[in-house]
């Protein structure tokens, strides 16, 4: 056992500290805390958000929800560093915003709802220019997106109300304002109740595969006849609309692990169907108007990563980034651990080897022997030996070694006594 920890011992103290130094040496981990800059604790941005943080949380990342006025807001927090994550409205990225922050891809289509009262003469964007529009407050995508399409159509929004939601739709139909403008999903109760009221009318978008064509984060969307209420068929037709796609936008320094495994959290939230988009259709790679971070485009064309198909988030991202240092670590310890059998076999057997010395020394002074007492002393120290090898401990596969080491001391000792007795 001390022969073995002599040998064993310095490897494993080797192979330690070299795993020490590895440690130190390898990229830092992933954080275990991000921020996500969401919208209104009642809005459609905030429930997702929700529902991604009870999906990082099984991986051991806790979330901070950040409620916020809307898709402006969520901008600025990236880009002041006070959030980590956010979800944006499509389409109302700045030049400076392009720059700093990155896209992991389009998730879902929010179209842009015009409703106006069932008697209005407005049936175009264009002709809300000199009616009182609920848009929705400064900071809002809603408001964003109205300001945009106004541009479009050459209307200044002097005459833009901040009501949004519910407290739009119901000023709305109230006669309160003119019309109401939302982005959102069709499943949003507001929405829900405005397709439903006669009173209210929903204004098409002729021109959304032009706008389309003019910016990537916008896409047409079709509410087709009966979706809504097959019963009372509403809509009464297929209505145009133009969607922005809402993505997920990243600071362009979060961890590429962060990054893969919001967006494995993503899929299953997204990918199911809606009554204007089929399932399947998203996450989408190429419904973005901010660029598609590297770890983005690896995880659209490779799926996750080798070691995460079979290892948890934790353990997978430690094997990620440790193997740059563990491969040429191990193979710098393959040569010491193999020349570590060796090295233990020969300090076995080179106790043996000194013991055959010791051996053949005595039986010299032993022939050499003038007289008793001289012999006499030479078999005391054979006898000695003897119990020295005996007390010796040597695994079993070395045990015929030492046991013909013991015969062989016996026959020694034989001869000695065996001369000692003719003279």
């Amino acid at each position: 056992m001390k022969d073995a920890l002599k040998v064993y011992g310095p490897l494993a103290a080797i192979i330690l500290v070299l795993l020490i130094v590895t440690m130190r040496l390898i990229a830092p981990p992933p954080p275990t805390q991000i921020s996500f800059a969401a919208g209104g604790v009642d809005g459609q941005y905030y429930a997702l958000a929700e529902r991604y943080a009870d999906a990082l949380s099984d991986h051991g990342i806790e979330v901070e929800i950040l409620e916020t006025a809307g898709t402006v807001e969520n901008f600025a927090l990236l880009q002041s560093g006070d959030a980590d994550v956010a979800l944006l409205q499509g389409g109302l990225a700045s030049e400076s915003e392009r720059e700093t922050i990155q896209s992991l891809g389009g998730m879902f289509a929010e179209p842009f709802w015009i409703f106006v009262g069932q008697d209005s003469a407005a049936y175009d964007f264009g002709d809300l220019n000199d009616l009182v529009t609920a848009a929705g407050p400064e900071g809002s995508g809603t408001r964003a997106m109205t300001e945009r399409l106004q541009a479009e159509w050459g209307g200044s929004g002097n005459a833009l109300s901040p009501l949004s939601g519910s407290a739009a739709a119901s000023a709305l139909i109230a006669g309160e304002v003119d019309a109401a403008v939302f982005t959102a999903s069709v499943n949003a109760s507001y929405i829900q109740r405005l397709l439903r009221a006669e009173s209210i009318r929903l204004i098409g978008v002729r021109r959304a595969n032009g706008l389309s064509m003019r910016d990537a984060a916008l896409a047409p969307v079709t509410l087709f006849e009966g979706v809504v209420d097959m019963d009372r068929n509403i809509p009464s037709n297929d209505v145009s609309l133009i969607a922005a796609i809402a993505q997920l936008g990243v600071r362009e320094d979060l961890h590429p692990a962060l990054q893969a495994v919001l967006l494995e959290s993503a899929e299953p939230i997204h990918n199911v169907g809606t009554m204007i988009t089929t399932g399947g259709t998203y996450p989408d790679p190429n419904q973005t108007d901010l660029a598609l971070s590297s770890e983005a485009r690896r995880y659209y064309k490779k799926g996750p990563t080798f070691l995460r198909r079979y290892f948890s988030f934790g353990w997978a991202n430690f094997l990620e980034r440790a193997w740059v240092f563990l491969i040429p670590l191990i193979t710098l310890m393959i040569p010491r651990v193999q020349m570590a059998p060796p090295v233990y076999r020969w300090r076995i057997r080179r106790k043996i080897y000194v013991w055959y010395n010791d051996l053949h020394e005595l039986e010299r002074r032993g022939f050499d022997a003038g007289n008793d007492e001289t012999r006499n002393k030479v078999l005391s120290d054979i006898q000695a030996l003897q119990h020295e090898v005996g007390q010796v401990d040597v695994p079993v596969s070395y045990n015929d070694e030492l046991y013909h080491l013991r015969s062989h001391i016996n026959f020694v000792e034989a001869l000695i006594a065996r001369q000692a007795a003719q003279s």
